[in-house]
């Protein structure tokens, strides 16, 4: 039986499952849910995960959620399949770890002011101060992960770390997507925009777009 990975369309955690699974090779189903239409409020969504959350994947006769148990689950259960997420020695796979702990403690957190002034905020409603300082942090939080990559990848070869900070910084795409004058390349240091440009032409990153991101 084929895995099932239940997701919504742009969510950055069910991204990063996506991203693992193309890298892993393993055949799947992908179950896009709505978020606006409720689906993860419904009784057979809060019998996979009670929390009613995205993403969860369902292995047989396991189901699992939260993505970073998933993506290491994957590594773990499929260890011949494709690439390994968490490659390398002890001290590797420990670095891995924390730099997927950085993306979602420091990057994710820093896209906040931006992603909701952009996007979330009326026109005429929107805090330019808020926006700017906003974009102040962003443009520091990705200079400082710019300088953790080793080689083209994160880690050095690619893992779950780089599949865990792509979803946060495509964000930025996508505020440049719904309003075409918020300049998100400017925020990317050079090392990073090649990095982005990398995963972005790996052979499944297409499958994983978003797509609502694609209709709009």
């Amino acid at each position: 039986m084929a895995l099932v990975l239940h997701t919504g369309s742009g969510s950055p955690y069910g991204w990063r499952v996506q991203l693992a699974l193309g890298a892993k090779g393993l055949a799947h189903e992908v179950r896009m849910l709505s978020f606006s239409a409720g689906d993860t409020k419904k009784p057979e969504f809060a019998r996979l995960n009670p929390r009613r959350r995205v993403p969860v994947l369902v292995d047989g006769d396991f189901v699992l959620y939260e993505s970073n148990a998933i993506v290491e689950y994957l590594d773990d259960a499929y260890p011949s399949s494709g690439l390994r997420l968490f490659p390398g020695d002890a001290r590797m796979r420990a670095t891995v770890r924390r730099l997927i702990g950085e993306a979602d403690a420091y990057t994710d957190k820093s896209t906040d002011d931006v992603i909701d002034q952009v996007i979330y905020t009326k026109a005429d409603a929107r805090d330019a101060a808020k926006l700017e300082a906003g974009r102040a942090k962003v443009t520091e939080e990705l200079a400082f992960m710019a300088n953790y990559l080793a080689g083209d990848f994160l880690a050095g070869p690619l893992s779950a770390a780089d599949f865990a900070l792509y979803p946060v910084v495509a964000f930025l795409d996508r505020c440049h997507q719904r309003e075409p004058w918020f300049d998100a390349q400017s925020l990317y240091p050079p090392a990073l925009a090649a990095w982005k440009r990398r995963i972005e032409a790996l052979p499944y990153f297409a499958a994983t777009w978003p797509p609502h991101w694609k209709a709009a």
